[in-house]
């Protein structure tokens, strides 16, 4: 399995190019880029300058993250949602970076279970058909606070399998899948192929519905089964990356180059357990 880094974990205080650095010199595989970390890049250099980066060392892009609330918004929203969607699509194929991250709407309202279902199909199902323009991958990702649209993996893999296109699956979280309790059985019967990402993170001990990012882990500090999650997965057949993503402030405002050393350290020591680490 490859590690990947996450820059949700350095988020504050970090930039694209030195996240780069310090994961190429503690032997990630793969790094998932920040929208608007990549933005901020492209202030200083161009993104040939990053394709040729990318050509020239061991690390590789593996998505971009996030193309964020893409449910239920006004007009002019959803525009600035398709015109992101566009700008990752042509940047990914310059740099080889195929895969992107969709995330459902927070406080939608009183829509029931089955119209944020529709909702949540209908515009998926738009944005992949544009990006499988440029062979590009949509991974959803549910998110475990009680007021997001979809928070529960049954719900998030039903809604994957009903769009049914081959460019579509799921980010599948250990922290949004602990958070809102989601069920071990549910995960057993999905199809391995259907998980596009994976992200790997850990959790203090809180109530279903009242843990929040800045109470995320480092994988094995926590309370998440991250052992029985991951026998799950190679039960179902997969093994092919795992990222390291966390929000925790304190992880912010520590060194940098600390952070990433560390969070490939933890994750290598849990994965290890399991799969082979490239």
């Amino acid at each position: 399995m490859k590690i990947c880094f996450n820059q949700a974990t350095t988020m504050k205080n970090s930039t694209l190019e030195k996240d780069l650095t310090y994961c190429e010199k503690y032997g990630y595989d793969l790094i998932e880029i920040r929208l608007d970390k990549l933005k901020d890049y492209l202030e200083r250099n161009t993104i040939e300058d990053l394709a040729e980066f990318f050509k020239q060392n061991k690390i590789k892009p593996f998505a971009f993250n996030a193309l964020e609330f893409i449910t239920f918004r006004d007009k002019e929203g959803y525009e600035e949602i398709l015109d992101n969607l566009k700008f990752l699509c042509e940047m990914g194929n310059i740099i080889d970076c195929k895969k992107i991250v969709v995330v459902p709407t927070f406080d939608v309202g009183d829509y029931t279970r089955e119209q944020i279902k529709t909702e949540t199909v209908e515009k998926i199902t738009e944005l992949a058909n544009i990006a499988d323009n440029y062979n590009v991958k949509l991974a959803f990702e549910f998110v475990g606070y009680p007021n997001c649209s979809v928070n529960r993996f049954e719900q998030a893999y039903d809604i994957v399998k009903t769009v049914n296109l081959h460019n579509v699956g799921l980010v599948l979280d250990c922290f949004h899948f602990h958070a809102m309790g989601s069920d071990i059985n549910d995960l057993k019967k999905a199809d391995g192929n259907k998980i596009f990402i994976f992200h790997i993170d850990d959790s203090e001990d809180l109530p279903i519905g009242a843990i929040r990012d800045d109470k995320r882990l480092w994988p094995g500090d926590g309370v998440i089964n991250l052992d029985e999650i991951l026998a799950t997965l190679k039960v179902i057949g997969y093994d092919e990356m795992v990222s390291v993503e966390l929000f925790r402030p304190e992880y912010w405002d520590m060194d940098i180059e600390e952070t990433i050393r560390i969070g490939k350290e933890k994750t290598e020591k849990i994965i290890s357990k399991l799969f082979y680490v490239e």
